[in-house]
């Protein structure tokens, strides 16, 4: 089963990458920023695997750039206390 496919490892993954960054320093501005070109590629060139990227595709379709940015900060919230890797605080 792929990483796409089920939502709570897809959230296990999008946690990691973050706190990978979080751990060599990258601020929540600069991980927000890669987040929202990254929401941009994924709804542009993959198909979503579950109900819920569906749902993250759909209204990334629908948003502007500050709702799609929002829509990336909101998705880091969501995964900050996800993952495997040891996280640090999110710096706000």
């Amino acid at each position: 089963m792929s990483v796409m496919s089920n939502w709570d490892q897809w959230k296990d993954f999008l946690a990691d990458q973050m706190h990978r960054a979080e751990n060599i320093g990258a601020s929540s501005e600069i991980i927000n920023d890669f987040a929202t070109k990254i929401g941009g590629y994924l709804s542009d060139h993959v198909d979503p695997k579950n109900e819920q990227q569906r749902m993250l595709a759909d209204l990334w379709h629908v948003a502007d750039t500050e709702e799609q940015k929002t829509i990336a900060r909101l998705i880091m919230k969501l995964v900050n206390n996800n993952g495997t890797l040891q996280q640090p605080e999110l710096q706000r």
